[in-house]
């Protein structure tokens, strides 16, 4: 499927299915803009690609001079499938990417997820070469991040101090044993969904993005 040329969302097909995928463009944009693909929480949990966290990260992307790609897992809107533990969920994720990268060879690739989306995308780092990644609240404790490595790019994480399902000092001790550490934001007094923090949440990951000026 050709990539759009304008806001769009598009039925990609997916490893269980057509994977729904919404691709939304900053204001000036070329062949060679990067690509943002965001990944959202938890499916069982209710997690969509239209998450407030997620749609944040998408206009911080957007803002940012970035293409922003996010997407249904299978099984969530009408993705075809169902959930699978995180294996299918990472196979969508991967076949998110293929499309982007076959379809727009010249664009670097920017990863990024909240939550489960996050384990999911720095998984998929592992089988590519991100130019950024951005980790919000990743769920150290409820997921196996044994195997998870350094995404070998400049790597933004966000924390909420009171997150109240994510322990926030085992993310963070985790975070800060990475080699190198990744850029560490820590927001106090600022919950897993981040109740009344999107905009600094939005401008945090919009000043990482400035910073690197792709």
């Amino acid at each position: 499927m050709a990539f759009p040329v304008a806001n769009a969302e598009v039925l990609l097909p997916g490893p269980a299915g057509g994977l729904q995928t919404l691709v939304e463009f900053p204001q000036v944009h070329t062949e060679t803009t990067p690509v943002a693909v965001i990944c959202h929480p938890h499916p069982p949990d209710g997690g969509s690609m239209h998450n407030k966290v997620v749609s944040t990260l998408a206009k911080a992307f957007t803002e940012g001079g970035y293409i922003a790609v996010r997407f249904n897992f299978r099984g969530v809107g009408i993705s075809g499938g169902g959930y699978d533990q995180g294996r299918g969920e990472l196979a969508d994720c991967r076949a998110v990417i293929d499309w982007v990268q076959a379809q727009r060879p010249q664009s670097p690739l920017a990863l990024a997820g909240f939550s489960f989306g996050a384990w999911v995308a720095l998984n998929a780092a592992a089988f590519y070469s991100p130019v950024q990644m951005v980790s919000i609240a990743p769920p150290v404790g409820f997921r196996d991040f044994s195997e998870i490595r350094h995404p070998r790019c400049p790597w933004l994480a966000v924390q909420g101090e009171a997150d109240e399902i994510v322990p926030a000092a085992g993310v963070l001790e985790w975070l800060k044993a990475q080699t190198p550490p990744p850029e560490i934001v820590a927001m106090p007094e600022t919950s897993h969904f981040f109740h009344g923090q999107l905009v600094p949440l939005r401008e945090h990951v919009k000043h990482f993005l400035q910073a690197l000026s792709l």
